[in-house]
C-alpha cells in the first residue's frame, strides 16, 4: 500500500500539525501560570491564617492573665513576650540583608554571607 500525497496536502497536514503544537504550549503556559496564581494565593491564605491563629493565641493567653490577677511578673511577661516578638519580626522584615548586584552573568555574585564584589585595583609593574 503506497500513500501518493501532493505537496498540497504535506503542507495542510503540516500546518495542522504545528497548530496543534501551538494550541498545546499555549495551554502549557496557561495551566502553568494558573497553577503560579493558585500557589501564590494558597500561600496568602496559608500566612494569614497562621497570623490569626497566632494572635488568637497571643489575646487567648493575656485575656487568662489579666482577668486572673495575682502574680504582676508573670503579667509583664505575658505582655511584654509579644512585643519582643513583634519588634524581632519587624527588624528582621525591615533589615537589608542581601545585596543585589547588576554584574552581567550567571550565578550568584555573592561567594558567603556579607561579601561585595569590590574590583581590586593592582599598580603596573
Amino acid at each position: 500500500m503506497t500513500l501518493s500525497l501532493t505537496p498540497m496536502q504535506i503542507l495542510a497536514g503540516a500546518g495542522v500539525m504545528f497548530a496543534l503544537f501551538v494550541v498545546w504550549r499555549f495551554g502549557a503556559r496557561k495551566a502553568r501560570r494558573a497553577a503560579d496564581t493558585a500557589r501564590a494565593g494558597a500561600r496568602v491564605v496559608s500566612l494569614v491564617g497562621r497570623v490569626l491563629f497566632t494572635g488568637a493565641a497571643f489575646i487567648g493567653v493575656q485575656w487568662l492573665v489579666i482577668t486572673h490577677p495575682g502574680n504582676p511578673t508573670l503579667l509583664l511577661v505575658v505582655l511584654g513576650l509579644p512585643d519582643l516578638i513583634a519588634a524581632h519580626v519587624l527588624t528582621r522584615a525591615l533589615t537589608v540583608t542581601s545585596l543585589d548586584s547588576t554584574r552581567r552573568g550567571g550565578g550568584s555574585p555573592r561567594r558567603w554571607p556579607g561579601h561585595r564584589h569590590v574590583p581590586v585595583l593592582r599598580r603596573p609593574r
